[in-house]
């Protein structure tokens, strides 16, 4: 499996937004997050960083 979970930084935290993220898709201001299970999220937030190994997917707004 590749999904990855999306976090939003939050000041020091890391704030789990969504599990099994499938799919990352820019739209407008923000970014749509859509998981192995049809679910989607949008946030006003862009990609901070990636950790493919960890699987983690960093936003921030």
């Amino acid at each position: 499996m590749c999904e990855a979970n999306a976090y939003l930084i939050e000041g020091d935290e890391n704030k789990l937004i969504m599990e099994a993220v499938d799919t990352v898709e820019p739209e407008g201001e923000g970014i749509k997050l859509i998981n192995i299970f049809g679910e989607q999220k949008f946030l006003k937030a862009r990609i901070y960083s990636l950790s493919l190994v960890e699987h983690k997917v960093y936003l921030k707004e």
